[in-house]
């Protein structure tokens, strides 16, 4: 299992929150960023080049439409951060 503690997820929270324009306490860890949240598909390429830019990483096609919500950004961070 990857070393949790690369990334603090309240921090990825609110960064993410506030690229999305939405309530914090409504980003919950598993809230889908379609069904729940009403994000659209040019709001969720929004996230990932901020998320890339930020955090120094790159993220392929096929991992941007596998992250639905906070949960998986977090889980995918930690693992390309671990390497």
């Amino acid at each position: 299992m990857a070393d949790t503690t690369i990334l603090d997820k309240e921090e990825l929270r609110t960064f993410v929150a506030d690229v999305l324009d939405v309530d914090e306490a409504d980003l919950t860890d598993d809230a889908d960023f379609v069904k729940t949240l009403g994000v659209d598909s040019l709001m969720a390429l929004e996230v990932m080049v901020v998320l890339e830019k930020k955090y120094g990483v790159k993220l392929d096609e096929r991992e941007m439409k596998d992250i639905t919500c906070l949960r998986k950004v977090h889980d995918l961070l930690v693992s390309k951060l671990a390497k």
